[in-house]
């Protein structure tokens, strides 16, 4: 009775019970009780050694400059800036990143063959209002000392970010949490994203379907399938992560929060005729 009624609760929900349970049950017992990750409730960055952490900032950039570009000439630009790697390292390290060149697409999530896979439902398909069309993704962020994963869910027509989260492992829990926040301000006909796991997963998908909202996926090695959210980790990456620097998780998580205000409330669009996303998704 009790998991009953826990599944029918949001993980925002049960976050916030947490802090109300008694002293005497442990985090772990507690996280077991209300069927959480442990990992969803601290901001501790993953951890890694300088080094390792210097080749990945790097690659992270000429990745996002060059999406195109595969391990075998990514290998090439960081053997020509002095590097002394190897292409099996570079390809190991992009599968910790899971970024792959835009054919075949870049994915921050592991395709599991037991998930069911949806079609792609946009082709040729005409987006003429806001919540017709939502699309979600995962990336890659650095850190000064380790680095940490964001998705977020934006509107195709107005490019409105309607939420966004954090964590440090590539969970489910953290997608299903930002997907319910957005459901709080809508519900669009098309749901779009990659066929990782985190997309896939029944948990995931049974939001949206009791929602009765269409589940698109992106064709099998087409990033331009979800390109707007491709385009909105460029803009956050260029306009604020790579030139802020941040050292924590805290401090990451606050600079994010003022960029994407300043992303939906104040950056104008050439492709929204240099309105904002705001004006366009409330107009």
């Amino acid at each position: 009775m009790v998991k009953k009624k826990v599944r029918g609760l949001k993980l925002s929900q049960r976050k916030k019970l947490i802090d109300q349970m008694p002293d005497s049950l442990s985090i772990r017992h507690q996280c077991e009780l209300l069927e959480l990750n442990r990992s969803s409730l601290y901001y501790e960055p993953v951890l890694i050694s300088k080094e390792t952490l210097n080749i990945m900032t790097r690659i992270d950039e000429i990745y996002t400059a060059y999406p195109f570009y595969g391990s075998r000439k990514i290998t090439i630009a960081l053997k020509e800036e002095g590097l002394s790697i190897c292409r099996e390292r570079v390809q190991k390290l992009m599968r910790q990143m899971a970024i792959e060149a835009i054919y075949p697409k870049p994915r921050l999530s592991i395709k599991d063959k037991q998930h069911t896979i949806y079609p792609y439902l946009l082709a040729n398909y005409s987006i003429e209002r806001p919540n017709q069309v939502w699309s979600s993704d995962i990336t890659y962020v650095r850190l000064q000392q380790g680095f940490m994963y964001l998705v977020a869910i934006i509107d195709w027509y107005s490019r409105y970010v309607l939420s966004w989260k954090l964590n440090n492992a590539l969970e489910a829990s953290f997608c299903i949490e930002a997907l319910e926040e957005a459901l709080e301000k809508g519900t669009p006909c098309i749901f779009n994203s990659d066929q990782g796991s985190q997309f896939t997963c029944k948990d995931y998908t049974s939001v949206l379907l009791h929602n009765k909202i269409k589940i698109s996926m992106d064709g099998k090695g087409r990033a331009l399938d979800n390109i707007f959210v491709e385009r909105l980790w460029r803009s956050v990456k260029y306009e604020d992560i790579y030139i802020k620097s941040y050292d924590t998780v805290l401090e990451l998580k606050n600079g994010l929060n003022k960029y994407f205000a300043f992303y939906n409330n104040k950056r104008y669009h050439q492709s929204l005729k240099y309105k904002t996303p705001k004006e366009v998704h409330y107009c």
